[in-house]
């Protein structure tokens, strides 16, 4: 399992995605692939497309603590910027949905539970959720908080995977509380603007929800995104990260695709053990 040093930071780094001021933290290499074999998506009771356009590639991490907060680095090669999340097209006479999707990157941590690198093995667990997207988070500077619970027993309100092996697997996803970070746009019957925006923003956004600071930058091929969150929220739905422990923990990074089209790494160990 591939450590990740969580340092004590001579000073808080700005939450910009530049990653130029983190000081003596240094990159670690974390090797990513597909999260689903595509000969294996019709057993694990997937559509057949693979929209899967990250691949195998190395992202680099660092991670550090000052003050109460946690800092995290993520910075990977990706030939273009997507910032755009679906929206709406004209065509002939009505605004069709485009299939635009944005560049996102997640980190999970687990909570509770027998936790496994699929979202489709026969486990249960569940784990906190940072995801950051190029369109419905960054523009705000946060990254939405999210539970993420997964089990082969029922879930209510949970989606099913009927897979070929496993039986069926239920993966409930639940924002964590407070004030939505955006909300989906419905398309009008009159003609306007040739391309419209899918989403509204909130700039209020609030509560546990919007607790995880986030910003990135694509430049010259690769993307750099800064995340932070205080060690402890106090929030019910929250990980609470102690110093001197160690947790399980994974990347997911989505170039222009969502839902399974990801490549994520193996469970990684997030070390505070230097944090006091």
């Amino acid at each position: 399992m591939t450590v990740i040093r969580v340092v004590p930071l001579a000073s808080a780094p700005i939450v910009d995605g530049a990653a130029d001021d983190w000081g003596g933290a240094a990159w670690i290499k974390v090797p990513i692939k597909p999260a689903v074999d595509r000969n294996d998506r019709a057993k694990l009771g997937l559509a057949p497309e693979d929209n899967n356009n990250t691949g195998a590639i190395v992202v680099q991490l660092r991670a550090g603590v000052h003050n109460g907060r946690l800092y995290l680095a993520a910075r990977w090669p990706d030939d273009a910027a997507n910032t755009e999340y679906k929206g709406w097209d004209w065509q002939a006479d009505r605004y069709v949905e485009s299939k635009r999707r944005e560049d996102m990157f997640a980190v999970r941590f687990h909570l509770d539970g027998d936790f496994d690198r699929s979202m489709l093995a026969a486990k249960t667990y569940r784990v906190d959720v940072w995801l950051w997207s190029a369109a419905r988070t960054n523009p705000l500077g946060l990254a939405e908080d999210l539970l993420h619970s997964i089990s082969n027993r029922l879930i209510e309100d949970a989606a099913e995977y009927a897979t070929r092996d496993h039986g069926v697997i239920y993966i409930k996803k639940q924002r964590d509380a407070g004030t939505s970070l955006y909300q989906p746009v419905r398309a009008p019957k009159e003609k306007g603007e040739q391309h419209l925006s899918g989403i509204k923003l909130n700039p209020g956004a609030n509560g546990s929800i919007a607790d995880v600071k986030a910003k990135g930058m694509w430049k010259a091929g690769f993307w750099t995104v800064e995340l932070s969150r205080q060690l402890d929220t106090g929030n019910s739905d929250d990980v609470k990260f102690r110093p001197g422990q160690k947790i399980t923990g994974q990347i997911a990074v989505f170039n222009r695709s969502s839902d399974e089209h990801k490549s994520v790494s193996e469970p990684l160990l997030f070390d505070l053990t230097q944090v006091r």
